[in-house]
This record gives C-alpha cells, sequence and structure tokens, in this order.
C-alpha cells in the first residue's frame, strides 16, 4: 500500500473517532465436566505468549509506539493487538487509533490487519466503516480473498445497501462455490428488506449446489413466511429436511416455527413445548410418536450395507483374518438366533479392576435370568486364569451363554455387529462403545441415519453397576427422535437453549403443533 493511501486512510479514521440415557442430551457434557474436574487436579502450567491487553481507550501515536516498545515480542505487533480487540470485542475507536498509529509510522497497512479490522467493524455493526473498507480495499487491491468478500456481504446484508450483497456473491462464484454462510447472509439481507421472492430464489440455489443450510438462514425464511403469505410448500420442504436429515432446530428456530404455524390463516393451528412419556406419546397432543425399531425394508437394507461396507470392508482385516471371520461365521450359522450380543471385555472393564469376570458374571446372570439367549463375544487371554479372569467365573459365564474367544490383537466390533444382524431386528447387543468409526464407515448419509436409529433402538448400556446388586440397563426409547408429521399434526424435537448436545445425542423436547378440529 502506497503511502498516500495510508494518509488517506489516516484522515477518515482520525476524523470519526469516539443424565439421562447414553443418547440423551446433555449426556456427553456432564462427562466433559466430569473429566475437566479431574484434570483440575492435576498442576496448572503457566501459558506462554500471553495475549496482548488492549488498552480502553484511543491510544496516541507516541502512546501506541511506546505500548508496542514495552511486549515482550514487538514483531507483528499491530496484527496480534488487533486480534485481541476482537476477542475482546474492543471499541472501535481504540482500533481507529491502532491504523491511525500503524499508517503514519510504516506508511502502509496490511491486508491482514485490515482484515482484522473489518471484521471487528462487521461484527460491531459500524456499517458507515464498512462502506470505508469496502471502497478503500476495492481501490488498492485487485482482488479480494473469501473472507474479505464474506465480511463484505455479511455488513452490506444488514444495510440499505443490501442488494450489493448479491454483486458481492455473484463474484464469489466465478471463482468457487460460495459457502452456506455466504448465502444465509444475502437472504437474511432480502427478508430483512421485505423481498421474499429473492430470498427464496437464494435458498433454491443453495440447496441445488448441495449445500447445507445453517439454522438462522431457516429462521429468516420463517420469519418472512409471518409477514408473506404464499411459501407454505417450501417452509414445509425445509421441516421433512429436517426430518430426513436428522437435524433439530435450536430453541429460537422452533419458536419461529410454531410463530409461523400459528399464523396461517383460516388453519388454527395450536402450537404447545411438550416431552414424551416412556411409551412414545407426546404429553400434550397424546399422540403417539413412530417407533424407534426399523421396517422390514429398512432392516434388510442396513443389514445388507453393514455386512458389505462394515463386516467385510476394505480395512476390515487389519483388524482380524479372514480366517478368524469365516470361522466367526460358521458358529454363528450352527448356533440359534441370539437375543442379545455381549462385548464382554467392554462390559467386564465397567467394574472394579481386578474383578472382570465376576462384573461380566453379573451381567450374563441377570440377562439369562430374563430368559434370554445370549453370546458373549470376547478374547482369548480370558479364558486363561488370573487375577482379572477367575476360571469359576469365566466356567460359568460359559454355561449360561454361548461364548465365541477371537485372537487377542482383533477388534470385537465387527464381530459383534455380524452375529447382532444375522440373529434379526429383535437381537439386542451390550456394548459402552458408541460405534461411531463404523458408522463413519457407510457409504452414505441415509444409511448413516439407519444405523443411527437402529443403534440408539438395540443398544442396551448399564445405568449402574455395584457389584453383588442387580444389575440395570438404561432403557431404549420405543418412540424415533426426529421431525414428525400425520397431517393434521407435527411434532418437532428442538434444542432447549444453552443445551450442548453430541451429535450422538437426541433432544429431549418437543414443539407440539396441532390442527384443531
Amino acid at each position: 500500500m502506497s503511502h498516500d493511501c495510508g494518509v488517506i486512510i489516516c484522515d477518515f479514521l482520525i476524523t470519526d473517532m469516539p443424565s439421562s440415557a447414553v443418547f440423551a442430551s446433555g449426556t456427553a457434557k456432564r462427562t466433559a465436566e466430569y473429566q475437566k474436574k479431574r484434570a483440575e487436579e492435576e498442576p496448572d502450567f503457566p501459558r506462554k505468549n500471553k495475549r496482548v491487553k488492549p488498552p480502553d481507550h484511543p491510544l496516541t501515536a507516541s502512546e501506541w509506539k511506546s505500548l508496542k516498545l514495552t511486549t515482550p515480542n514487538p514483531d507483528r505487533f499491530d496484527v496480534r493487538m488487533m486480534s485481541s480487540m476482537l476477542a475482546d470485542g474492543t471499541d472501535i475507536n481504540v482500533a481507529k487509533s491502532l491504523l491511525a498509529y500503524v499508517a503514519m509510522d510504516t506508511g502502509t497497512l496490511s491486508y491482514e490487519l485490515l482484515l482484522r479490522y473489518l471484521t471487528l467493524c462487521v461484527g460491531s455493526g459500524h456499517h458507515s466503516e464498512v462502506f470505508d473498507m469496502y471502497d478503500i480495499m476495492r481501490s488498492r487491491f485487485r482482488t479480494l480473498d473469501t473472507g474479505a468478500s464474506s465480511l463484505f456481504i455479511k455488513g452490506f446484508s444488514r444495510t440499505e445497501r443490501w442488494k450489493e450483497a448479491l454483486t458481492i456473491l455473484e463474484n464469489i462464484k466465478r471463482a468457487i462455490t460460495p459457502s452456506p454462510r455466504n448465502y444465509g447472509d444475502t437472504i437474511a439481507g432480502a427478508v430483512l428488506h421485505g423481498d421474499g421472492d429473492t430470498a427464496w430464489a437464494l435458498y433454491a440455489e443453495l440447496m441445488e449446489k448441495g449445500l447445507i443450510p445453517n439454522q438462522e438462514t431457516w429462521q429468516a425464511l420463517f420469519q418472512c413466511g409471518l409477514s408473506h403469505q404464499g411459501h407454505e410448500d417450501g417452509l414445509q420442504s425445509i421441516l421433512l429436511h429436517m426430518r430426513d436429515n436428522q437435524i433439530y432446530p435450536e430453541e429460537t428456530l422452533a419458536k419461529d416455527i410454531k410463530a409461523w404455524f400459528e399464523s396461517l390463516p383460516e388453519q388454527k393451528w395450536i402450537g404447545s413445548w411438550s416431552t414424551v412419556d416412556p411409551r412414545g406419546v407426546c404429553r400434550s397432543c397424546q399422540a403417539e410418536l413412530e417407533s424407534i425399531q426399523l421396517s422390514r425394508e429398512e432392516y434388510a437394507q442396513l443389514k445388507d450395507r453393514v455386512m458389505g461396507d462394515v463386516i467385510q470392508g476394505r480395512d476390515v482385516f487389519n483388524k482380524t483374518t479372514p480366517e478368524e471371520l469365516e470361522s466367526f461365521k460358521n458358529f454363528v450359522k450352527r448356533k440359534p438366533a441370539f437375543d442379545v450380543v455381549i462385548d464382554g471385555l467392554n462390559v467386564a472393564n465397567i467394574g472394579i479392576k481386578g474383578n472382570q469376570s465376576q462384573t461380566l458374571l453379573e451381567v450374563v446372570s441377570e440377562l439369562e435370568r430374563q430368559g434370554l439367549v445370549i453370546l458373549v463375544l470376547g478374547r482369548k487371554h480370558m479364558q486363561r486364569p488370573s487375577r482379572s479372569w477367575d476360571r469359576h467365573d469365566m466356567s460359568l459365564v460359559q454355561q449360561k451363554a454361548h461364548c465365541f474367544f477371537t485372537d487377542n490383537i482383533s477388534e470385537d466390533d465387527p464381530f459383534l455387529l455380524y452375529a447382532t444382524l444375522h440373529s434379526g431386528n429383535h437381537c439386542n447387543f451390550v456394548s459402552r462403545d458408541l460405534m461411531r468409526d463404523h458408522k463413519a464407515c457407510l457409504p452414505d448419509g441415509a444409511t448413516r441415519r439407519l444405523f443411527f436409529k437402529w443403534q440408539r433402538g438395540h443398544q442396551l448400556v448399564l445405568s449402574s453397576y455395584t457389584p453383588g446388586k442387580r444389575v440395570r440397563f438404561q432403557r431404549i426409547l420405543s418412540y424415533d427422535t426426529i421431525v414428525q408429521t400425520h397431517g393434521g399434526s407435527w411434532h418437532i424435537p428442538y434444542d432447549e437453549n444453552g443445551a450442548e448436545r453430541c451429535t450422538y445425542e437426541v433432544p429431549q423436547k418437543w414443539l407440539c403443533l396441532t390442527k384443531a378440529k
């Protein structure tokens, strides 16, 4: 950047300065908090490269120079300082005083520094500064990177110059596919300024490109529906997209969905916040939700894909041998269909160290009391008497259950999945493993969703275990946790504000929408 351009920037800156189930939402968070508490017992070592704290008021050039000289590492002082301002949400006038100092001190302002300043302007809603930066950066730099273009789209979309964001979006398209956020910001700008047709045209383009919309985009479209009638099919297609992709709206979006349904003329929808009882019945409208169990066709499809892509996938023999897998298949064929398959080593390790065989025996004994046909998958070392593996305990396990012991280097999961799926849709499995790696091996989203549905309907997890006391398992939900509709009703599971949920967990709260008769 030339010295003259730096002076121009200084001029404009100075002028303007003034518990539950394993799949229940929140389970992972509670586990993380417990682990964090334990980690806090470890020594706390001081961090290196402490961030420079920004001043709380604008500084003069000489004051900035003094501050720079007193920092331990003055290299890239301006960029690091602007980054700190971004992190702290520092007043824009402080940032302007830094730019004025750098321009006078060096005669130039780097693209990197300007980009951080632009981020601060957009984030704090300083629209006139965004306009100024647009003129300056376009005149100074031949092209803008996608980061700057995205910031300008966001900044312009909120103002009366929102249509210029459409032009910037078109410029991005010449080089790459715009991000869902780029589309979302332009859609929000169109909605904010009353142009619903442009908003929906952009949304259609986003979906045609196979991009994944963010929740703020859906929220903008439902808010558009409140003021502009005529897009009922489009809004209901969003809900069906959530259903097909097992997406849960956040509470803020759920409120807009509720408001939109209740605003529909002559349809008389009634929305209420609800929960679902253990039988799978909505506590608000008493409707029964969809079963968690797969249909016969779904089960056959999942079984075929898991057998092909997980059990006999390219990397399966890194975890076992062809001979061992074939031996196991023959073993399963000779046995009756199992009711439950146990990951023996995984289950045994939930108890007190040194009593693995006792833990396994108590779990097997509880399932035998229920009259179930049991398969225990173990490792060969479990058959050798030791402090952990008592000979008498393991003898009783083999009397109460069918057992197959793999080589010690083998992985149990492919065997567990094979035996469970081979036995039929009634068969459950016992493991603490969440099978995320195996779900990832499946080739498409639809099959992965079926796998997760099957897993939630078939995985037994111990809710508590105390040696010598009765073993108890967490209840398997009888209903599916996805967006559901039956013509005169919608049931939409949603994430509460502030709730943290891992991808394998499901929400506990529902929006119930019913049409008055």
